[in-house]
């Protein structure tokens, strides 16, 4: 653990000074959105777990903790991470996860890394300690600042710690392959959706869709009968490479856009491989791709494009453009969070 002290002195001198900071701590997501500017703020040694209470479900942890730790932590409890949040060659640390807010294939059917943050503590751009939300499930009242934190990219404050939510690792997985075009595939995975099925995990990529179930013995064993399907043999290592965006698939992707629709949205006109998770939720395409028209194309069908990870970083931002009223918005966050706009400038958004 360090200083907090220290970090809070860093941060109000650059505020004085109107000098932009640039937060890391493990650095995994350096890819990650907008541009990186600044003066280095390394929280890298802000580490370790401060509360474990496992029968809570709830665990804390210094932002700079690695993701890994509090895995193996929880495994020791049969317990987990819910979204399954990438680890990223196990660099990846709790406050980076939350600043970036991504989640892995288990998203869709558990909810979202932002749906367990309980509480963070963080520094805010005038280098004040601030806490939000607490250490019990049933906590907040009012506006929730600890879940706007997730997927801010630093642009608020700087996390220091965070409190989640754990839950118990299922008793029983299996997956299921299945050989269908993407029609079909995105037509079976609507319909599972909505019966009672316990699933945790789906991909479609290149004709084939793979199908995660988890939950108690019998439940996993049922819905295998019903489904049918080829059993598949290395499923976890399987589950990892598309969490840590691993496959040939992503490894051949100079450029990588992400996006995100409604459930059961028909397939993309575009040209080229897609990979598929979360329902029919998630969109894999490499590029290149004309980004504005990816992103109106998304738009229209009631969704959102971001440029993932690019071998050179845009000038602008990689995420879908904001509205005129929700950019207003995000500039009074900032401004309230952030006056001097001196933490990790630009990385959301150019005027941000």
């Amino acid at each position: 653990m360090t200083d907090l002290g220290s970090l809070q002195e860093r941060v109000r001198a650059a505020a004085s000074a109107r000098r932009p900071l640039l937060i890391r701590a493990g650095g995994s997501k350096d890819f990650y959105g907008g541009p990186l500017k600044g003066e280095l703020l390394d929280v890298s040694a802000v580490s370790g777990i401060t509360h474990c209470e496992p029968t809570e479900l709830v665990i804390s942890a210094q932002a700079g903790t690695r993701l890994a730790d509090i895995e193996r932590v929880l495994a020791s409890f049969a317990q987990m991470l819910a979204c399954e949040p990438p680890q990223f060659d196990g660099w990846a640390t709790i406050g980076g996860a939350v600043a970036s807010g991504l989640s892995g294939p288990r998203r869709a059917y558990c909810g979202a890394l932002r749906d367990f943050v309980l509480g963070i503590e963080m520094i805010d751009g005038r280098g004040g300690l601030l806490r939000f939300g607490g250490r019990v499930i049933k906590n907040v009242a009012g506006f929730d600042v600890s879940r706007l934190m997730t997927g801010s990219l630093g642009t608020l404050g700087v996390l220091t710690e965070i409190t989640l939510k754990t839950v118990p690792r299922p008793r029983a997985e299996c997956t299921l392959r299945f050989e269908m075009d993407q029609p079909k595939a995105l037509e079976s995975m609507a319909r599972w959706a909505a019966r009672p099925l316990p699933l945790s995990a789906t991909a479609w990529h290149e004709g084939a869709l793979h199908v995660r179930l988890s939950g108690a013995d019998a439940a996993v064993s049922s819905a295998c009968g019903a489904l049918g399907g080829e059993i598949m043999a290395g499923a976890d290592a399987y589950w990892e490479s598309v969490r840590e965006q691993q496959l040939p698939f992503f490894a051949a992707a100079r450029e990588l856009w992400r996006i995100s629709l409604p459930p059961h949205s028909p397939p993309l006109p575009v040209v080229g491989p897609t990979l598929i998770e979360w329902g029919g939720s998630l969109r894999w395409l490499p590029g290149p791709q004309d980004g504005s028209d990816l992103q109106a194309l998304a738009a229209r069908i009631g969704g959102h494009a971001s440029l993932y990870r690019a071998f050179s970083k845009p000038s602008g931002s990689p995420f879908q453009p904001l509205s005129p009223a929700m950019l207003a918005v995000h500039k009074r966050l900032k401004a309230a969070f952030d006056p001097q706009g001196i933490l990790n400038p630009g990385r959301l958004y150019p005027d941000l």
